[in-house]
């Protein structure tokens, strides 16, 4: 017979013991020179504009009514338009709304 020789998978560092909480936000890198807007920071930090709270407060509310734990992306935008947001401006890249926002903060510490 041909005995194989079999490495024990489970002897050694216990794996579970390295497992980064995905909520935290720990296992993801923004990499270099990358940081996060002002208002993606507050919110994360538990700090809400009153439109965040708004929207918020009508997203738990359609949850509830709806007993949906988890609402579709239609059923989101459903929700918005219930806020009363129209689609009045040209659409943009994340990317210029971002320098937008960063260029309006400039002004303002001016």
């Amino acid at each position: 017979m041909n005995k194989h020789k079999f490495t024990e998978r489970r002897s050694g560092q216990d794996r579970r013991n390295s497992v980064v909480d995905r909520r935290l936000g720990l296992d993801r890198q923004r990499g270099p020179g990358r940081r996060l807007s002002d208002e993606r920071k507050s919110a994360e930090e538990g700090q809400m504009s009153d439109e965040q709270f708004e929207f918020l407060q009508a997203i738990n509310e359609y949850k509830q009514k709806n007993t949906r734990p988890f609402p579709t992306w239609t059923e989101v935008l459903e929700v918005i338009k219930a806020l009363g947001y129209r689609k009045v401006a040209e659409p943009q890249s994340l990317e210029q709304i971002e320098k937008n926002n960063v260029l309006s903060i400039e002004n303002v510490l001016e």
